[in-house]
C-alpha cells in the first residue's frame, strides 16, 4: 500500500474499529477499574498491560489507546506517552532518563518553565545542566561530558524563533555520546511539520494543549519515543502517575482530524502578516522561520514541511511601560493570553532585558521591545488592520 499523505493519516490514524466501535470517532471510555470476567482474562490483561490491553484506568482506556496509536503513527515512533500538560511531558521525559550525578545539555532558548525545571527541580536532585547556544551545531560535541545522559532541543526557539540545525546537533552528540537520549520540544511544528524522529531525535515532545486541542479549552502533553527509548519512557511515566482523563484524550483525537487544514490557514495568514510587518517602519526584524531574515531559516527550509502561526517581531525602539500598555490594551482581535495554537489570535510582549534573563548563554542581540503573536483563523485583513491601529497608537 502506498504510504499515506499526512492529511489522510490525520483522518485515519487511531480510528480502528476496536476504538470507534461503529462510530466515526473513538469512543469515550471513562474508567478507573476495568473488570475481568475470569482469572485467565486477568492474566492476559496483566501480561499485555503495556501494549494496549485494558488493565487499569491509569494504564489507559480505549480512548487513550486510540490517541496514542494515532500519535505514534503520525510521528513515526514506537509508542506515545500522555501527560496532563506539555510541561509535565517535558519534566517526566527528562526524569525517565536521568539519575543523581548525571548531566543534561539544554538549549539556552527553550521554554522558560523547561529552564525552571532544570534550575529549581533537577538541581535539587544533583542533576547538572549545561546550557548551550541555541544556534550550536557540530560544536556541541565539545560540551558533551561522560555523564551527559540527555540532550534537550527546542526548534524553533521559544519566543525568538531561531531554528536549529537538528541533524548536525544529533550527529555531533552521537559522535561523543551514542547512548545519550536526544529530546526535542516539537510543539511549534505540531509534531507533523517536523518529523523529529526521522532526523535522529529519540523523543518528540508536544504541548498538545496548543495545536492538537486547537480550541484553547483543554491541556495535554505527548511524548512519542523511538524503539530504543519507548519502554523506559512508558514505565517511568506510569510509575510517576502520569495520565490524562478520557475526555481530554478524546478532544485531542478529535483535534487531529482538522489539524492539517487549520495549520494550512495558520501558515498562510501568518506568512502574509509577517511579510507585512517586515515592511513596517516600526519593525527592526521579523522572527518567522519561513522568512529569510529569521535565524536558521535555511534549516527550516531544508527540514520542515510547513510553518504554523506563532512568530515574533522586534520593534526598533524599546517601548516605555505606558507605551506598551497603550499598545497592548486596545487590540480588537488580538487577545493577551499565555499559550497559543487555538483558533484565536494572541499577542504578548517582552522587553529585551526580560529575555536576557532567560537566555543563560547567548543573551539577546537586540534593544527594542519584542512582540510575540499567534495568528489565528480570523480574516487576515482584519488582523492587519488591528496591528496597524496598534502601531498608530505608538505615535499618540
Amino acid at each position: 500500500m502506498t504510504k499515506k499523505k499526512i492529511e489522510t493519516a490525520l483522518i485515519s490514524a487511531g480510528r480502528a474499529k476496536k476504538f470507534t466501535q461503529g462510530s466515526v470517532n473513538s469512543v469515550i471510555q471513562r474508567a478507573s477499574s476495568l473488570v475481568f470476567d475470569t482469572v485467565a482474562d486477568k492474566k492476559r490483561a496483566t501480561a499485555g498491560r503495556a501494549s494496549g490491553e485494558l488493565f487499569y484506568g491509569r494504564r489507559g482506556t480505549l480512548t487513550h489507546f486510540s490517541l496514542q496509536e494515532a500519535m505514534t503513527e503520525l510521528e513515526g515512533g514506537a509508542g506515545c506517552a500522555l501527560y496532563p500538560c506539555g510541561a509535565a511531558a517535558v519534566a517526566n521525559a527528562i526524569l525517565a532518563f536521568v539519575a543523581a550525578g548525571d548531566n543534561i545539555l539544554m538549549s539556552g532558548s527553550v521554554y522558560e518553565p523547561t529552564q525552571d525545571f532544570c534550575t529549581k527541580i533537577l538541581s535539587k536532585m544533583n542533576v547538572s545542566t549545561t546550557w548551550f547556544d541555541h544556534s550550536s551545531g557540530a560544536e556541541i560535541a565539545d560540551l558533551v561530558q561522560p555523564n551527559t545522559k540527555v540532550v534537550f532541543l527546542e526548534s524553533p526557539a521559544s519566543i525568538t524563533m531561531e531554528v536549529q540545525d537538528v541533524p548536525a546537533i544529533v550527529a555531533a552528540v552521537r559522535s561523543k555520546a551514542p547512548d545519550a537520549v536526544i529530546m526535542l520540544d516539537n510543539t511549534w511544528a505540531a509534531g507533523i511539520l517536523f518529523r523529529a524522529l526521522d532526523f535522529g531525535v529519540d523523543i518528540s515532545i508536544q504541548a498538545g494543549t496548543k495545536y492538537l486541542i486547537g480550541h484553547s479549552d483543554a491541556m495535554i502533553g505527548t511524548a512519542v519515543a523511538n524503539e530504543r527509548c519507548w519502554a523506559q519512557l512508558r514505565e517511568n511515566s506510569y510509575l510517576m502517575g502520569q495520565m490524562v482523563d478520557a475526555d481530554t484524550a478524546y478532544m485531542a483525537s478529535r483535534g487531529l482530524r482538522t489539524l492539517a487544514v487549520r495549520l494550512r490557514q495558520h501558515e498562510e495568514s501568518s506568512i502574509r502578516i509577517a511579510n507585512w510587518l517586515a515592511e513596517r517602519a516600526e519593525v527592526a526584524v521579523v522572527n518567522h522561520p519561513a522568512l529569510p531574515q529569521c535565524k536558521g531559516h535555511q534549516f527550516w527550509k531544508r527540514d520542515f514541511s510547513g510553518s504554523s502561526g506563532l512568530f515574533s517581531f522586534v520593534l526598533k525602539e524599546k517601548l516605555s511601560a505606558q507605551q506598551l500598555a497603550n499598545y497592548l490594551d486596545h487590540f480588537a482581535h488580538f487577545s493577551m493570553a499565555y499559550s497559543w495554537g487555538g483558533f484565536e489570535s494572541l499577542i504578548l510582549a517582552n522587553q529585551p532585558e526580560e529575555l536576557a534573563e532567560i537566555r543563560p548563554v547567548a543573551g539577546v542581540d537586540f534593544s527594542g521591545t519584542l512582540v510575540r503573536v499567534h495568528i489565528g483563523l480570523e480574516n487576515v485583513d482584519d488582523l492587519i488592520d488591528d496591528l496597524a491601529a496598534g502601531f498608530a497608537r505608538l505615535t499618540q
